[in-house]
This record gives C-alpha cells, structure tokens and sequence, in this order.
C-alpha cells in the first residue's frame, strides 16, 4: 500500500549520510536526487524513503507519533541496523530484542530526530 515515506530534514548532507549508510545494509542505492532532495528505494521494489528540505521553506520539525518501519531480513541485520544508526548520528529509542513473541525490533532516531525501527516479524523473531 505505501509508495514511499518522505522526511524532513534541516541539513541533508548530513542526513544523506545516516541514509546512505542504512541503504547500504538493506541493499537499497539512491534512486533519485535533486536540489534539497535524496530518495532511496528501486523502481517496481519495496517503499523507499525520502529526505527533502521542506517546500514551504519553514524547518523540518519531527511528527510527534510518526516512525518509519524498515523491514530486516533477519535479527542479525535488525543488530546491524540499529549499530550503523548509531555510528552514523542516530540517537537509540530502545536497543534490538523481542517485543512479544513474534516481533523483534531495535528503535533509533535520525540525525533530525526522526523516529524509525528496523524489524523483523515471524516465529523465530521472538526470545
């Protein structure tokens, strides 16, 4: 059902940075790049992400509830994930473990303060 998700950013090089370094884990290259804006996904794939200065040339200001949800292949990429966030300017909202018996997440915000997961879901996701 989602294309694409888009967030705001105040400082896209550094940005694209965080980014770039999280695509690279999931496979993912730049798909489109313009002036103030970076998209990463594959045409005909999965939903990519956006990072854009906003149109109305106010601040990117982080949606209270929001997160983007990347999909892991395995508990191990969700670690590495979470890891590459970190070292790339991300702040953790909660470290990699089960949630449940089916779900496993770990929680980080980007250098904006955008808030995303890396997950993977399934019965061996759990303890």
């Amino acid at each position: 059902m989602i294309g694409y998700v888009t967030l705001g950013t105040n400082d896209l090089p550094r940005a694209a940075k965080f980014y770039d370094a999280i695509a690279a884990e999931l496979a993912t290259p730049r798909m489109m790049e313009f002036d103030g804006f970076i998209a990463w996904g594959t045409p005909g794939g999965s939903a990519g992400i956006g990072l854009t200065k906003p149109f109305d040339g106010n601040a990117a200001t982080v949606g209270n509830g929001v997160m983007v949800a990347l999909e892991a292949k395995d508990k191990a990429q969700v670690d590495r994930l979470h890891a590459i966030a970190l070292a790339n300017g991300g702040t953790c909202e909660g470290p990699p473990g089960p949630r449940g018996d089916t779900f496993y997440a770990g929680y980080f915000r980007d250098p904006d303060g955008n808030k995303l997961n890396a997950f993977v879901m399934g019965p061996a996701a759990g303890a």
